[in-house]
């Protein structure tokens, strides 16, 4: 890969953005708050150049981030049903931040604090120390995450962390995508998911147990447009208000036992507007796909509001809730183990 430079620059609320360059003079710009993803400029097929993020106009909007806008969320991305989990004996509560359920860290989230950001060579390396008992959960957790840029258009994320007590960690990026740059909404994008089941919810938005995606608004084998299955006659849709759902990834025979270092593609996107594609590789055994649903009012850093379904998310992950189901065990972490996680997303264009 050819070096360039990161630069960086001081916001007016004190955080520091960092910008990644490569060849095709794609350039993606990362914040120290949140280890935020703040926007990726990219080409179309006809050189243009737009934002495939979404973002907010003002950078003191993430400070609050409620949308999670681009945000490596943690200690636990995605719900924890009720807010309670039990380990080794003994119940833990966390923050309850949605309704009665834990979402996303909580109240004091990744996605709220300031990582200490250090360029290298190859990316930027960001690194956090979360406190034992910060929003409710234990031990001392020491997290890193280093973010690549390839001439190639691909942007790697590689997440490291160790504990001193055993805790839940389940972690990944909320970066919301619009392949067209926000000239429409997402309703055009081809979307494929590799996966044959994925986990149905309640009411709260809380897995409650696997099913077939065959002859489902669900089954994103082959590249389907998304807009019309968001308005199919599905009680799972009409439950979210579109696709906020976790799919079970496909895994090739004999990868089951290298779920944490084997990296293999497991979507993609295409905007025929634009030519933009995207596509997914990672580690974990979760993608949850989420189409934007409460986006309507969010003032981003366009000249109107977004509206819903203006963005989608493709977040790798392990299952909501699994730390109070069956295999919980695979999402504990304890001393003297390395939690690792690889994602990356490929971007291209088709001329």
């Amino acid at each position: 890969m050819t070096q360039f430079p990161i630069s960086s620059k001081q916001a007016d609320n004190g955080d520091t953005l960092y910008t990644l360059q490569n060849a095709q003079d794609m350039r993606v710009t990362i914040s120290n708050r949140g280890a935020t993803l703040i926007s990726w400029f990219a080409p179309d097929r006809y050189g243009r150049m737009a934002d495939i993020l979404l973002d907010y106009a003002d950078v003191d909007a993430y400070v609050g981030n409620k949308a999670y806008f681009g945000a490596l969320v943690g200690r636990w991305a995605n719900r924890i049903a009720g807010g309670r989990f039990a380990l080794d004996g003994t119940d833990y509560v966390v923050d309850r931040n949605e309704g009665g359920n834990h979402l996303h860290g909580g109240d004091s989230g990744f996605h709220l604090a300031r990582w200490q950001a250090r360029p290298e060579s190859d990316g930027l390396r960001l690194t956090l120390m979360s406190a034992d008992g910060e929003a409710g959960f234990p031990g001392n957790l020491q997290v890193e995450v280093l973010y690549r840029l390839d001439d190639q258009g691909c942007l790697s994320i590689d997440y490291q962390a160790i504990t001193d007590a055993p805790t839940p960690v389940n972690l990944t990026s909320h970066a919301y995508f619009n392949l067209n740059g926000g000239s429409s909404d997402i309703g055009d994008h081809l979307l494929m998911i590799d996966a044959d089941h994925f986990l149905k919810i309640d009411q709260q938005l809380i897995p409650v147990g696997a099913a077939e995606v065959a002859g489902s608004a669900f089954d994103f084998r082959r590249p389907v447009p998304i807009g019309p299955r968001l308005s199919w006659p599905d009680a799972q849709i009409a439950l979210a208000g579109g696709f906020d759902h976790c799919y079970c990834l496909n895994w090739k025979q004999g990868e089951q036992g290298e779920q944490r270092t084997s990296l293999r593609q497991v979507a993609s996107v295409y905007d025929p507007g634009s030519g933009r594609e995207l596509k997914v590789a990672t580690t974990e055994a979760g993608l949850q796909f989420y189409s934007g649903n409460f986006l309507n009012g969010a003032k981003g850093g366009a000249a109107k509001p977004y509206a819903t379904h203006d963005g989608f998310c493709l977040e790798a992950q392990a299952f909501p809730n699994q730390v109070n189901g069956a295999d919980a065990e695979a999402v504990i972490l304890r001393p003297g183990r390395v939690y690792r996680q690889t994602t990356a997303y490929h971007l291209s264009v088709r001329r």
